[in-house]
């Protein structure tokens, strides 16, 4: 389905009504395309199609599929969603996990080439590119902290073999910001013209749109936001209309390496992008309750959260909101949304929703952490992010372990720094849960335990 349903009349010409074409929005998107009535027993919601493979009717002569780790029915639909609602996007890949995907993308790179990658990497992808792209491909990775680096500096990392620049907005775990144009336009400066790649995993497609931005390739792990529910471990890669040679490029390795989703995950996936924006919604305006919580704490050195004012870079946080997520900020920001304190006092909210994620650090180190992330009755302890559900967990020991200790200090990852993935539940019953949490941890000090 076109996102375009229907026209809407606009002023006449000459004697004629000029009608214009009508553009769904995001939400809209995400049902309906990909997800036409079948056309033979009118069922609304498409059927998984477990076969493996196809009648075809003479040799080469088949409907579009021959053999399911090339194409399904079902991983063809969830692709048609995702190119649709990565605003700026035509072409979207899925794969099995968000790490295939990883390696698909560093694998298309061929031997010996270089690329630039934000500092603050997810651990995950960290570890492949130094000790298995290194050893495999003899790829060479700069990493950069693209946040705060000048220009030149970002130019002077970029060499001759540079195929690729690895953004991530905001970064896994310390929510650093990269101005995502300025990288684009330094990038198309520099003779080798490499190509952008986001991880847009924390935003989702709501949130930002990458693509807009300049980017050339968007990746998602579909296991967080996109599929929503902690039951899907999938990865995507969705491009702008004009990488179609890129697109075949990546298309070929998805086919010849062979990570390719289940067709029963890919239906889980479709049916989870259909919530995907009143969850994101959800998520935001919940974590932007519980950094307040956290700001006010007395138990809390630092929150990290780009959506409050008072975070240094909110600025080129709402600049880099996706149109329909500014239209949604807008008119929260319009409507003089309060925050109500346990005393029933109205306070600003001071600030805007940016998605489920915060990170924070708690007074004290690693063992105030732990109380803190074994006292909650909410945010359950566990790694992974985005589902309905809260979670919670030490980036220094579980996400992030495979990084260096000497790199994580550079990065900010300390032994108090705790990350959140606020889910969708009742905002007064996260804020509680969080608040008795901080004064558990915070009881440690009291009693002289350290």
């Amino acid at each position: 389905m076109s996102p375009a349903i229907y026209n809407g009349e606009s002023s006449a010409t000459n004697g004629h009504v000029v009608k214009k074409a009508h553009l769904d929005g995001f939400g809209t998107r995400a049902i309906h395309v990909g997800s036409e009535a079948n056309q033979e027993t009118g069922a609304v919601i498409p059927s998984i199609s477990l076969s493996t493979t196809y009648k075809q009717n003479g040799i080469g002569n088949h409907k579009g599929f021959e053999y399911s780790r090339s194409g399904n029915p079902n991983r063809n639909a969830l692709e048609e969603t995702l190119a649709s609602i990565e605003t700026g996007g035509a072409h979207a890949l899925a794969f099995s996990s968000g790490s295939a995907t990883t390696s698909t993308v560093l694998q298309s790179l061929g031997p010996d080439a270089h690329i630039v990658s934000v500092n603050d990497v997810y651990g995950g992808t960290f570890r492949y590119m130094t000790k298995v792209a290194k050893i495999n491909q003899g790829l060479e990775t700069t990493f950069v902290d693209l946040e705060h680096a000048d220009d030149d500096t970002i130019l002077a990392a970029i060499r001759p073999n540079t195929k690729l620049i690895w953004i991530e907005s905001p970064t896994n775990p310390t929510l650093r910001l990269i101005d995502i144009p300025r990288v684009v336009s330094l990038a198309r400066s520099h003779p080798s013209s490499p190509l952008v790649l986001v991880d847009n995993t924390f935003l989702s497609p709501f949130y930002s749109s990458p693509i807009l931005l300049g980017a050339d390739i968007v990746l998602h792990s579909l296991t967080k936001y996109v599929n929503g529910h902690s039951d899907v471990v999938m990865g995507a890669l969705i491009l702008p209309a004009h990488h179609t040679e890129l697109v075949e490029k990546l298309r070929f390795l998805q086919n010849a390496i062979g990570a390719i989703p289940s067709p029963y995950d890919c239906w889980l996936a479709q049916r989870g992008v259909k919530t995907l924006h009143l969850r994101m919604k959800a998520h935001g305006t919940n974590a932007l309750a519980v950094a307040q919580v956290l700001k006010r704490s007395p138990h809390v050195e630092e929150v990290i959260y780009p959506g409050l004012a008072s975070h240094p870079r909110n600025d080129l946080a709402y600049r880099s909101l996706s149109p329909h997520a500014r239209k949604f900020v807008d008119n929260l920001l319009a409507t003089g949304t309060k925050n109500i304190d346990e005393d029933g006092v109205e306070a600003d909210v001071g600030g805007f929703p940016y998605g489920g994620m915060i990170s924070f650090r708690i007074r004290g180190g690693a063992e105030e952490a732990e109380k803190f992330l074994t006292s909650t009755r909410l945010f359950t302890l566990a790694e992974s992010l985005g589902g309905v559900e809260s979670l919670a967990e030490h980036p220094a020991k579980m996400t992030h372990g495979s990084i260096p200790p000497a790199e994580r200090a550079i990065l900010g990852i300390g032994d108090n720094l705790v990350r959140l993935s606020v889910g969708v539940e009742e905002v007064e019953d996260l804020v509680a849960d969080v608040e008795q949490a901080l004064e558990a941890a915070a009881s440690l000090r009291s009693n002289g335990s350290l």
